[in-house]
C-alpha cells in the first residue's frame, strides 16, 4: 500500500455565492509516480447554478488540468514541471470558475483504480 493525495475539483459558476458542484478528482501517488485526473460534468446541474454558465469552457478548464497532469505541452508552463509541482500548482487555492477542494490523503496499491473510485464517490 503506497500513499497519496487528492483534491476535488469544483465548478462554481458565481463563486461569490459560494456555490459549486464536484466536477473531476487529481489523484497523485508520489511513491508510484502517478498523478492523473479524471472529470464528469453533469451540464444540467451546472445550469441549476447558473443558467447562464458556458459548460464548454468548464470542460476546456478541467481538460486543461488533465493535459497537465499528463505533463503535455497543451497543459502550458506548468505541464513542464516536476510530477510534484504539478499537482502542488493543481491543488493551489484559487478563486476561478474551476478549483479545487482541500487535499485529502489515502493509500492504495492502483491509484488509476483510486482515481476511479474517487470520481465515482464524489463526481458521478
Amino acid at each position: 500500500m503506497k500513499p497519496f493525495d487528492y483534491v476535488i475539483l469544483r465548478a462554481a459558476p458565481r463563486i461569490q455565492r459560494g456555490e459549486f458542484i464536484n466536477v473531476g478528482a487529481v489523484l497523485y501517488c508520489r511513491a508510484l509516480d502517478y498523478l492523473g485526473a479524471g472529470w464528469d460534468v453533469k451540464r444540467e446541474r451546472l445550469l441549476a447554478l447558473d443558467p447562464g454558465v458556458d459548460v464548454d469552457v468548464v470542460c476546456a478548464s478541467l481538460e486543461q488540468v488533465r493535459a497537465i497532469c499528463a505533463g503535455d505541452p497543451v497543459g502550458g508552463p506548468a505541464a513542464a514541471t516536476s510530477i510534484g509541482e504539478r499537482f502542488r500548482w493543481l491543488a493551489a487555492p484559487r478563486s476561478t470558475v474551476v478549483h479545487p477542494g482541500p487535499i485529502h490523503s489515502g493509500i492504495t496499491t492502483d491509484p488509476a483504480a483510486e482515481l476511479e473510485r474517487l470520481l465515482d464517490a464524489f463526481v458521478r
